[in-house]
């Protein structure tokens, strides 16, 4: 699948996986969370930073763990994962693309009006 693929598919999908208003909360706090732990990922490497490269990696891991705890509560499970690559791509592309999208086109504020507990 090309990034392009990855980007429609996703996006086809995103509002469908994302009505249950604890997980678009848990969402709206840990998305933001990945990508500053990214950027400081590239800071601690450009700096070789242990200690910022451990904050990083925490920050990456928590943030994929709320929103993995946040899809346990949808009643649509997203599509389960097909292997490592598929894992990082999908990961990698929400957050930095497609969750930022979902909030701006204001698919976030009506699911959020519309969601199920």
């Amino acid at each position: 699948m090309t990034v392009g693929q990855l980007l429609t598919w996703q996006w086809q999908g995103y509002a469908r996986y994302h009505q249950n208003t604890t997980n678009l909360l848990l969402h709206i706090v840990a998305v933001p969370l990945f990508i500053v732990a990214n950027v400081l990922l590239i800071v601690a490497v450009v700096k070789v930073s242990l200690g910022l490269l451990a904050l990083a990696v925490l920050g990456i891991v928590v943030s994929v763990i709320v929103q993995g705890r946040g899809h346990k509560l949808e009643r649509v499970p997203p599509e389960p994962f097909t292997g490592p690559a598929n894992v990082v791509g999908r990961l990698f592309f929400e957050q930095w693309v497609t969750f930022p999208r979902f909030v701006l086109s204001g698919g976030w504020s009506r699911n959020l009006a519309h969601s199920r507990k």
